[in-house]
């Protein structure tokens, strides 16, 4: 029997290398994607006082925030957004989907043939979350039903006990969204080299919220926003939506923080408290207004106005 050639031992050598090379940089990817939650970039975090947290990537953060700051506009309580984060987290991993099973498109993979509405408007974020809350809201005694039974009673999905696995994960972040949890949302942003327009943060504002969002807003500097803060007409008026005016400034500063990448914000203050682009180890720190203030309570707070500024 006749011995193999040295040729063909060293391209068995050679392929074998490859191989291992491929592989290990599919491990690394793997790793470094688990690692990071499944996106580079900075992140962002919603924490409990009890130290738990839930990560998240700035394109998930604004389209949590938007979902929240849809749903506590139409008046809805806490567990409403927590059902609707749920199901978001579910369907596209807080994700816009241009695409999905069918035609399902969007944060809820809404189906334009089902009824949803067209394909684009199913793919904006705010016409989507409202869609999801007036479904929602038709579900009788939707908030002392389980979490899943709510979500699939909108939903109509092919797994329904899916939605259960994210609830934990939308309790904490609804927690901080709606404001509940004061100075419990943070992202870890590097400061950007882009100068923001602070009426794109109007905007963005409006979009979310509602035009009287802005009402009664002050002048500021050119690359501030100064928000006043009130209950919206539907908390005020009915009983559904329950937060006070400060767990109003906490939401609108949380949605700043969250939409701080896409918006160029580099600091948010409100009620003594301030975060700012580029500090991730303190997110939330004490303000120079509320060091200084002989009440102890700042500027901010006892104007009640939240101060988002951008990068100039």
């Amino acid at each position: 029997m006749s011995q193999p050639t040295a040729a063909p031992r060293r391209g068995r050598l050679v392929r074998t290398v490859a191989a291992l090379a491929v592989l290990l940089a599919v491990a690394g990817y793997v790793l470094v994607q688990y690692l990071s939650g499944g996106s580079s970039g900075p992140r962002c975090t919603a924490r409990s006082s009890a130290g738990a947290g839930f990560r998240l990537s700035p394109e998930q953060a604004v389209n949590a925030a938007t979902i929240t700051a849809v749903g506590t506009s139409r008046g809805m309580p806490e567990r409403a957004v927590t059902i609707a984060l749920a199901t978001a987290l579910q369907e596209s991993e807080l994700r816009n989907l241009d695409h999905g099973d069918r035609d399902s498109l969007g944060l809820f993979q809404q189906r334009p043939s089902q009824g949803w509405g067209t394909a684009g408007q199913v793919m904006d974020p705010v016409y989507a979350a409202g869609k999801f809350y007036e479904h929602l809201e038709k579900v009788p005694d939707y908030t002392r039903l389980p979490l899943t039974v709510a979500a699939q009673r909108v939903q109509r999905s092919a797994f329904p006990q899916a939605y259960a696995k994210h609830e934990t994960d939308a309790t904490l972040l609804s927690a901080a969204l709606t404001g509940r949890a004061p100075a419990s949302f943070s992202c870890a942003a590097t400061r950007s080299s882009v100068a923001g327009r602070p009426a794109a943060v109007r905007a963005a504002l409006t979009r979310a919220f509602g035009s009287g969002v802005l009402s009664g807003t002050k002048s500021a500097q050119p690359s501030e926003v100064r928000l006043p803060v009130r209950t919206t007409t539907a908390r005020a008026a009915g009983a559904r939506g329950t937060g006070s005016v400060r767990q109003r400034g906490w939401e609108l500063a949380h949605w700043a923080v969250a939409n701080s990448a896409a918006l160029h914000i580099r600091r948010v203050s409100y009620a003594g408290r301030e975060w700012t682009a580029g500090t991730n180890q303190a997110p939330w720190r004490t303000s120079d207004a509320g060091r200084s203030s002989p009440t102890g309570r700042s500027a901010s707070q006892d104007a009640a106005e939240v101060r988002i500024s951008v990068t100039k």
